[in-house]
């Protein structure tokens, strides 16, 4: 299994080429963003067939790493994308954008295809036990009845529960592994050493 990182500036024939040689793409949007690198063709790759999964680069050009704002991310990325192309809702109603169900897709099943892991990417018997819980009963998640575009669209906000390897990490929204006290402490001190050099 072979991965593209980003793989943002590539022709049509350059994507069959990742198609036919399994060759899967860790999609970055935030990055790219923040960056100004471009917009992968995320739509050609699916229709291509290619696997496309997403990353969140590395903290120099991401700040977050918040992996569920990445598929928010992704999913406008992709709309823009479709905007700049000429595209809009009024002019072809047959030409569809990405959905949320999609969006969420790269970020589930679609990194586990990437990686080739057939033990990750949903919730299933026989797979590992990781997961994700939100609480929808939130401010900002109000008047959404689609569960699924409710965490895509709303605003990106911690969770409430994640779960990994059957063992929580986050539990009522605070992480559960470590003293999350003093791991800022620990951080702001580290942040203010490299600031006075």
């Amino acid at each position: 299994m072979t991965c593209g990182s980003h793989a943002v500036w590539v022709n049509d024939e350059e994507i069959q080429v990742f198609a036919k040689h399994d060759c899967g793409v860790a999609h970055c949007p935030t990055s790219n963003m923040r960056l100004a690198s471009g917009i992968a063709p995320i739509k050609k790759y699916r229709a291509a067939g290619v696997n496309v999964g997403l990353g969140v680069d590395g903290s120099a050009s991401n700040d977050g790493s918040h992996l569920l704002a990445e598929v928010r991310q992704a999913m406008l990325l992709s709309r823009v994308h479709e905007g700049m192309t000429g595209y809009s809702l009024s002019n072809d109603p047959n030409r569809k954008l990405m959905t949320a169900r999609e969006a969420l897709h790269l970020g589930t099943r679609g990194g586990a295809a990437v990686l080739g892991r057939r033990d990750i990417g949903s919730l299933e018997v026989g797979k590992c036990a990781d997961f994700f819980a939100v609480n929808l009963n939130k401010l900002g998640y109000t008047g959404m009845h689609d569960p699924v575009a409710a965490i895509v669209f709303g605003q990106s906000m911690n969770v409430d529960y994640t779960v990994v390897n059957g063992k929580f990490i986050v539990k009522e929204g605070q992480l559960a592994t470590v003293d999350e006290g003093r791991l800022i402490e620990k951080h702001n001190k580290a942040a203010k050493r490299l600031l006075n050099g």
